[in-house]
Order: structure tokens, then sequence, then C-alpha cells
């Protein structure tokens, strides 16, 4: 028999019991879900056929072990049976069924073992004030076990915006002096997969990426992942058309906000988010956050835990043309300075808003014929 360590990712997905048909389907969401067209399914059944699994050192320091359910919850089929137990997984303090001594040896172990070849997944911020006493593991404080476990590290996954830009627990005042990885971790390739938490597929996405391409993904200006952070969730919501329309849910409990109208007004994050809650959705692609008729927090922007309350509206979008002064639209048409693109784009959404309140009104019609 192999040796853990000799496998490969299919042949790990086989003594697991998964089917070739339960393999492909993994492989081919996969590679949509990291924006690869249908003709590099190929290429990602191929990595995984063939490359030796990575080893993985699982961090967990200052959170709520968010990111771990989230990924663990993850479809097509399951990275929780795909990935997270079949990447060679070497460390978890959460989900390994080693404790104490036993556990701490192993990762020892591994990280000798496979000094500059392994990933280092880090899950929570680091607290500093006081000598970081107050996050502490066998013994020792989270940044002393951080910068030992990144020592020997191929590069660093932030999972959470715990890790990526401290989180919660920097909020104002920031009582334990919670800083981000990348405030101590300074040598090392650093990718920050923002969230809270992030989306599971999101995170099993980067590890295959490296497993395809053999490099790290591009990333955008915060260090996280093009693939996945290059869009804001405002322009792929399915309430757009009514922002554009400047039609806005006025309560939470309101006709309007059931029936989509946009939660701007209510303080939704949306327009200035970057993330792909609303294209890949959650829990296998049933809903998102706005969806589900809460706005957006923004929870994958550095600092989005002091930039609230959550539900105070934003007071300007910082874009061109209509969405720069979404309560203004009517002053937007009085500019004498506004270009014949936004002018267009002013007349377009008010006709989007009447055709709206057309189709709304239609609607009570019908339901009035039918109840007489």
């Amino acid at each position: 028999m192999s040796h853990k360590s000799d496998l490969t990712y299919y042949d790990a997905v086989r003594r697991a019991g998964f089917s070739r048909r339960d393999f492909l389907k993994f492989a081919t969401a996969t590679a949509a879900f990291i924006g690869l067209p249908g003709t590099m399914v190929g290429k990602v059944v191929e990595a995984l056929e063939n490359k030796k699994r990575i080893p993985v050192i699982w961090e967990h320091f200052q959170e709520c072990t968010g990111c771990s359910e989230s990924f663990i919850r993850s479809d097509h089929p399951l990275p929780a049976d795909i990935i997270l137990d079949k990447i060679s997984l070497d460390y978890t303090d959460t989900l390994m069924a080693a404790a104490g001594h036993n556990a701490e040896e192993a990762k020892k172990k591994s990280m000798e073992e496979n000094y500059g070849k392994y990933i280092l997944v880090v899950e929570g911020a680091i607290p500093t004030k006081d000598d970081g006493i107050y996050c502490c593991i066998a013994g020792r404080t989270a940044e002393e076990i951080l910068k030992e476990s990144a020592a020997g590290a191929l590069a660093i996954i932030t999972y959470g915006s715990c890790s990526s830009y401290g989180g919660v627990q920097a909020a104002a005042p920031n009582p334990t002096g919670s800083v981000p990885v990348s405030d101590i971790i300074k040598d090392k390739p650093i990718i920050k997969v923002p969230g809270c938490p992030p989306i599971g597929e999101v995170m099993t996405g980067v590890i295959v990426h490296y497993l395809v391409f053999g490099r790290l993904p591009e990333l955008d200006a915060q260090g996280r992942p093009k693939e996945f952070y290059n869009k804001r969730i405002h322009d792929s919501c399915y309430r757009r058309p009514f922002f554009d329309a400047g039609l806005y849910a006025p309560a939470f409990d309101s006709e309007e906000a059931r029936n989509g109208h946009c939660l701007y007004k209510l303080g939704c994050r949306g327009p200035v988010t970057y993330n792909s809650c609303s294209t890949m959705e959650w829990n296998n692609g049933t809903s998102f956050p706005i969806k589900s008729g809460n706005p957006c927090i923004g929870c994958s922007e550095n600092g989005f835990w002091d930039n609230g309350p959550f539900v105070k509206r934003l007071t300007n979008i910082p874009e061109f043309g209509v969405e720069s002064t979404a309560d203004t639209i009517g002053k937007i048409v009085l500019g004498a300075a506004v270009g014949g693109a936004a002018v267009h784009a002013v007349a377009t959404n008010f006709g989007k808003k009447k055709e709206l309140k057309e189709q709304h009104c239609e609607g009570i019609t019908n339901e009035s014929k039918i109840e007489n």
C-alpha cells in the first residue's frame, strides 16, 4: 500500500469510497468556481489524479471557528471529504482526533519532514497586547506559534477576516491588540481569503488553483485572489435593477423588501464589497444574506466591524454616474456638467422605474380581479 504522503488526491478519493463520477463532478464544479472554461476541466482532473497531496498545517487563534464550519459544509460533493481529509491535513487542533502532546508532536514532525513544502492555513487573529497572553495554546502564545509554523511554510492562506484583517477582535478599542497575520509575517506569500466566514467553495478553490497551475492565484491590491474577489456583490445582485430604478425598501418587514426592492437605504454594503456571494451563494447555492432579506455588512472588506451600524445606509457610493448619488438621481438630471453617458443612464433608470411600477400596479389590479 502507498504511504499517506505518496497518495494523489484521486487515490485518496478512491480509498474513501467515492466513485469516478463523484470525482469528476467535483473537478468540474471546482473548475467553474475558479473561473476556468470548460476546456480546462481536463487539466483540473489531471492535476488531482497525478499530483501528490500538499501537507497542510492549520492553526486556530482568536476566532469563532466559523471558517472551519463553513469549509466542512461546502458541497460538490464534499470538500470536507475530497480536500480537507484528503489534502494530507497534518494538523488542526479543532478537527483532528489526536490531542495534547500527540497532536503537537504530529505537527512538529510534519513541519520538519516537509520544510518549505507545506501550506500554512491560519484562522483567527493574533493578539499582541500584554505579550500575547490573550490566546495561548499548549502554554505558548499565538504569535510564538505563528512564527514557528510560518518559518518552513511554502505559503500562507488566511481564512476569514480575523486572520486576514484582524476581525471583530480588532474592533475599537481593540483591547487585546489583535492584528492580522500580515502584520507579523513579512517574508512569506500570503493569500487572504476574507469573509465572516468565507464561502466554503472559495476556500477549496484557492488550494485547487495551486494544484492545477503550480503557482499561487493572482491577487488584488488587498491580497485577495481575484478569481473570487474581483467583482462587487452589487454587480450581480438580483435586487440591482431596483437600485438602478431608485426603488428602495423603506423597512425590513415592508412589502417592498419582500418584492425584491433594493436594501441600500437599510445599510446594504453590496455596492462597496467585493466577494462571490451573489454569484456562488451559500449552502450549495441556496441563498446569500441579501437574498434572505438582510443587507450585506461588507464582511470581506477590511475594517467592516467598525463601519457601522450595519443598518445605516451609506451616504455616498464612490462610482461614476447614477451610482455616485443614488439618493439624488434628480440632481444629476439638473446638473449642467453631466455628460451624455450619465444622462443616458439616468433616462434609462427612470424608464426602468416606470416599467417596474407599472408591473407592480398591474399585479395589484390582477389580484383585485381574482378576488372579485
